[in-house]
């Protein structure tokens, strides 16, 4: 049998369609599949729209920084850290994780931009967590998703997850979806007004109190969606 999409469809409406089949199976997935958030990341890819990011974020002398230096956050002592000042950033961050059953995140090997964005980004998630009071429930994640989409430009993937988030409350949760938006809305105004978070050297702040990292960073916890 042909297959009418390899024939007569271009190659831009092959991976529109694709990107789409992505989309609605991670919306009919249990939250937290991440095989589905892999797919759906796989999916979304585009170079186009990682070279409008990394173009954006090399506006930043941080960002252009992280990218010609490959900076990565290193290996990851949770003990250790976990003996810091309860106030400092280190502390914050091992216990977050200890807390939520979580370990630091890998990232797999870079060859080339595209893959340096994803592993940064990959690694440095906890920590975007942590910096912007950002829960792991489900109010806590739309709120750093909005924050994402805020700060990247031109990200398809946490636009993706959020509108993704949206749909599912359209079906399963239509009471929740005040908190939902009120949770997007404190990312979004939050990541407006804060300094850029992508390419921070986070492992040369780990004894620095979290409060004196949001204040330089502007950042402004007030959570208003529970």
């Amino acid at each position: 049998m042909v297959n009418l999409r390899q024939t007569s469809e271009t190659p831009q409406q092959q991976w529109q369609a694709e990107a789409f089949d992505s989309f609605l199976n991670m919306v009919k997935a249990a939250d937290g599949d991440f095989p589905a958030i892999d797919r759906l990341g796989k999916a979304l890819y585009e170079p186009e729209s990682f070279d409008l990011m990394i173009n954006f974020l090399c506006g930043h002398q941080q960002g252009k920084q992280a990218f010609e230096k490959g900076l990565r956050l290193g290996t990851i002592d949770l003990p250790k850290l976990h003996q810091l000042p309860k106030e400092t950033f280190g502390y914050q961050y091992a216990d977050h994780l200890i807390r939520n059953g979580l370990t630091p995140l890998q990232a797999k090997s870079i060859e080339n931009r595209h893959q340096y964005l994803i592993a940064h980004l990959t690694e440095t998630h906890d920590i975007w967590h942590v910096v912007t009071g950002s829960n792991t429930d489900i109010f806590g994640e739309m709120k750093l998703e909005a924050f994402y989409v805020a700060q990247l430009y031109a990200s398809r993937f946490w636009l993706g997850l959020l509108t993704k988030n949206l749909l599912k409350a359209v079906v399963y949760d239509v009471e929740l979806s005040s908190r939902y938006l009120d949770a997007i809305t404190e990312g979004w105004i939050m990541a407006r007004k804060a300094e850029p978070l992508f390419g921070i050297e986070w492992d040369q702040l780990w004894e620095i109190p979290l409060v004196q990292i949001r204040k330089d960073l502007q950042i402004d916890v007030v959570q208003n969606y529970k």
